[in-house]
């Protein structure tokens, strides 16, 4: 081969690796998969938000869940899984409002009672009418830490007597109220809800039925949500949420006394037990607050809202000789609750619901002696509470309650 000639390679077939696709195909595919994405963006926000609408929407007008638009949010949030902020947020507002100090009563807050109870044409056993209460607050305001009979009457007799009082010496302005049960006249049941405990259905749950209300005289709150009370819930022989040891608990028993105790290691639900509602540990045990009370603990008596805070609570005592006392109202912390529960004779005592939406006491007084106890014949302990009378009737009222009703043994009352 000469030198002048040239050499020519002999191409080879690039590998399939090596081809460049052309510049439209790439961009094609791109705008191809971006749009799917953003399609499947738009769909997963679209159904969030349908379930947020329904959801959020439903719970916004339920009135089991409170009855402003604030506590129905805030149920809402806690139910799925925003506690932590919904506590933030509670304890933000508190603390920028807190209590305020001094003031007066509100004309008609306290009532004064007209007269002595008497008791007409009275068969049966009751306990000794209670003695006044010396009131936190000096100088006494007219009624104050005096009972009034009121609601049904049990053979003649009043069964229940209330006061008012102020808390403390401090927060002058602010008004709870005490009611003092006689449970040799009264039997105690425990009504269920669907949503508080849940697992129903149940026979006694809202609305309380007509054969019931012909005997009911008086209602109230029970505790917290099963997943703040830090115990258990036993009814109509189903154990809903399991006892724990050490809890406080309100127990009803079939031949219809109750009690509140400490539920001990030996403590066994047995057939002579209808209910045991558990909120937490006793507040108060042998006429005394329990050991190291504070005011701003609440990481074991409410942590919903805020340190040193000042809210609506309501609690349950058993006094010595077995009638129940129970306290509600505003502006309480957790040692006033105590030391109020002390002062109205309670031997041992547990915190109820707490927030102005749950605490709840109402009384009845129909103006026949088997009358339907009703919205029409209810009364609040204190006005400030919320909720009206009504609750207990309506078929939407889905959080657990107590009710006080005439003895069967003790049911032919007089109004």
């Amino acid at each position: 081969m000469s030198p002048s000639t040239t050499r020519h390679r002999v191409p080879t077939h690039a590998s399939p690796s090596s081809k460049r696709r052309p510049a439209s195909n790439t961009r094609a595919r791109r705008i191809y998969w971006r749009r799917r994405g953003l399609t499947a963006l738009a769909l997963a926000l679209l159904a969030t938000f349908t379930w947020l609408a329904f959801s959020l929407g439903g719970a916004l007008l339920n009135p089991a869940l409170g009855s402003s638009v604030g506590s129905r949010l805030a149920e809402w949030g806690r139910a799925h899984g925003g506690a932590s902020v919904v506590n933030w947020t509670e304890n933000e507002w508190y603390s920028h409002h807190p209590p305020p100090i001094g003031g007066t009563v509100p004309p008609g807050e306290i009532r004064v009672p007209s007269s002595r109870a008497t008791v007409v044409g009275a068969t049966g056993s009751h306990l000794p009418t209670p003695a006044p209460l010396r009131p936190f607050a000096t100088p006494a305001l007219p009624g104050e830490g005096e009972w009034s009979a009121v609601g049904r009457r049990v053979d003649g007799i009043p069964a229940i007597y209330v006061t008012s009082l102020r808390p403390d010496a401090v927060h002058t302005s602010y008004v709870v109220g005490v009611a003092w049960m006689d449970t040799k006249l009264l039997s105690a049941t425990l009504y269920s809800g669907s949503w508080l405990p849940g697992g129903g259905p149940w026979p006694d749950t809202a609305p309380v039925r007509p054969s019931a209300a012909r005997h009911l005289v008086a209602a109230f709150n029970a505790g917290f949500l099963m997943n703040d009370a830090n115990g258990g819930y036993y009814t109509d022989h189903k154990m809903v949420h399991p006892l724990r040891v050490g809890a406080a608990s309100f127990v009803v028993y079939r031949n219809g006394t109750s009690n509140v105790i400490a539920w001990g290691p030996h403590d066994q639900v047995t057939s002579d037990i209808v209910s045991v509602r558990q909120n937490l540990d006793l507040l108060v045990n042998n006429s005394k607050p329990v050991p190291g009370l504070r005011a701003n603990d609440t990481s074991k008596w409410g942590a919903t809202v805020g340190n040193a805070v000042y809210v609506s609570r309501s609690g349950l005592g058993v006094t010595a000789n077995g009638a129940l006392v129970y306290v509600g109202g505003p502006g309480l912390n957790i040692t006033d609750l105590a030391n109020l529960l002390v002062r109205a004779g309670a031997v041992r005592a547990m915190e109820l619901d707490i927030n102005v939406d749950w605490v709840n006491y109402s009384y009845y007084s129909p103006s026949t002696p088997n009358g339907l106890a009703a919205l029409t014949n209810g009364t609040e302990l204190v006005s400030s509470m919320t909720g009206t009378p009504a609750r207990y009737f309506e078929s939407w009222w889905a959080r657990d309650f107590i009710t006080m009703s005439a003895r069967a043994t003790n049911s032919k009352g007089s109004s």
